[in-house]
Parts: C-alpha cells; sequence; structure tokens
C-alpha cells in the first residue's frame, strides 16, 4: 500500500493579508508621490526602489500609527520592516493593536 504525504509549507502572510498589502501599497504611493497602482508594486520590491526616502517614511509611520495602531520605536527596527511591502506588512500583523 503506497502512502501519500502531503507536507504543507507556512507562508509569511495568508491570502487574507492580500487586502493588508493593498492599503500598505497605497499609503505608500501617497507618501512618495508615485505615479503607480497597488498592483505594479511587487510585495518583494525594496521600498528604497520605489523612492521612499525618510521624509516619505516618516510619512508611512504615522499612517501606520493612526490607522493600524502599531509605531516603529528604533531605527533597526525601522530599517526591517522598511525592506518590502511584504516586510512590512509581517510587522503590521505581527504589532498591530
Amino acid at each position: 500500500m503506497d502512502t501519500v504525504c502531503y507536507v504543507l509549507f507556512p507562508t509569511q502572510l495568508s491570502v487574507a493579508d492580500a487586502a493588508l498589502k493593498k492599503r500598505l501599497k497605497e499609503i505608500l504611493i501617497q507618501a512618495t508621490g508615485l505615479n503607480l497602482t497597488p498592483h505594479e508594486i511587487g510585495d518583494d520590491t525594496p521600498l528604497t526602489k520605489l523612492g521612499v526616502d525618510s521624509m516619505a517614511a516618516l510619512e508611512v509611520v504615522v499612517a501606520l500609527e493612526t490607522e493600524f495602531g502599531v509605531s516603529i520605536t528604533d531605527m533597526e527596527t525601522g530599517m526591517k520592516a522598511f525592506a518590502s511591502i511584504n516586510s512590512l506588512a509581517n510587522f503590521v500583523e505581527k504589532n498591530r493593536t
């Protein structure tokens, strides 16, 4: 008798979090003035390649605090969170109130 084994690999975020990623992209577009749609921003694209400078990052941080109740309190955390949309979404998911 053959045995079938299924291995499930957890993903960083579930499909339900697609709405969160879309909202983060909208916040990012507003903060940077990008002439893009959320669909045109890859989830793993480095945010620095999208023009996220210190001023845009500050706007995003304020939006995260206002909308999701999360705050970035130190530079190291901010650098990790702002690596990509995926990392930002992971940060929000882990820290939202």
